[in-house]
């Protein structure tokens, strides 16, 4: 009888407490977004203009961490521009400060800045 009891209090407690499990994991994942789409994720990065091709739309960063992006580690890539007329403002050998973001698939400077 003692077995019994036990082992429905405990399939009791279970029972119950898997919904609220279940309402808090979902709650953390909401609060991950969240953070992903808070105001320090637009932090401006460190770059270096390593190439210009105004043909394409793009330049080549040598660039620090992307934190809104995921991008953690430090690397050079070809990003598109938001606006072409700022390949003309950007030549090779020039530190920017700039944001990064996905637009429509394509990894694409959406604000920069000459470097102080």
């Amino acid at each position: 009888m003692k077995t019994t009891l036990f082992v429905s209090a405990l399939a009791l407690a279970g029972v119950v407490s898997t919904p609220s499990l279940a309402a808090s994991d979902h709650g953390s994942h909401g609060s991950m977004v969240a953070q992903s789409q808070s105001p320090s994720s637009n932090v401006m990065a460190d770059g270096v203009v390593k190439k210009v091709d105004k043909a394409a739309g793009k330049v080549t960063l040598s660039h620090g961490p992307l934190a809104n992006l995921g991008m953690t580690t430090p690397m050079t890539m070809v990003f598109r521009v938001k606006d072409a007329a700022w390949l003309d403002q950007m030549k090779e050998g020039d530190k920017i400060r700039f944001m990064a973001d996905n637009v429509n698939g394509a990894m694409t400077v959406v604000h920069f800045e000459a470097a102080k």
